[in-house]
């Protein structure tokens, strides 16, 4: 039964990481992580639940371009044109994850956590992130307030609830189209 935005919101990071398990296992979905501002907040709030080993195996901590570029194929002219906090970088990062790992569904994290670092265009809590697969991914922009502890935190969250509602979204297409 899909959650509302509300209902998600409202849980511990401890209840979302098994609810997402439950829904892996369910599924029968493996996923995986690439992460750059939360430096692993994701992997470890899914690992932190027993026996998720059934569904992750492999996350990524791709902190530099370099380890972008070099472990999940990230182009080095979406990097140069766009930057590293973009549309285009995360959605190559999940892409790139979920083709090394062999992972059915990945999330991925680029952004500003701050203190420095932030731009006009792009200013400290600005963080985006891409749920997708190796074929299709969607990502979303977000402006999370706070110091670097709150927006990393606020991140983390945010990757498990979309990963919870990409699968939620992803059952009702196969409903409908069932």
């Amino acid at each position: 039964m899909p959650h509302s935005a509300s209902s998600l919101a409202n849980l511990d990071l401890a209840t979302l990481a098994e609810r997402l398990g439950r829904r892996c296992r369910e599924r029968g979905v493996s996923i995986t992580t690439a992460e750059s501002c939360t430096g692993g907040g994701v992997a470890s709030a899914i690992t932190s639940v027993a026996g998720s080993s059934d569904y992750f195996e492999t996350g990524y901590v791709t902190y530099s371009n370099a380890a972008k570029k070099r472990l999940l194929g990230v182009p080095e002219a979406s990097i140069a044109q766009h930057g590293a906090v973009s549309r285009e970088v995360v959605e190559a990062m999940v892409a790139g994850a979920c083709r090394d790992s062999g992972a059915r569904l990945g999330v991925a994290i680029s952004g500003v956590a701050g203190p420095d670092g932030g731009t006009p265009e792009k200013p400290v809590g600005t963080v985006w992130l891409a749920w997708g697969d190796e074929a299709r991914q969607q990502a979303e922009r977000h402006q999370f307030p706070g110091d670097r502890r709150a927006v990393r935190e606020r991140a983390v969250r945010e990757a498990i609830v979309g990963l919870i509602r990409y699968m939620e979204a992803e059952e009702s297409s196969h409903r409908a189209s069932g």
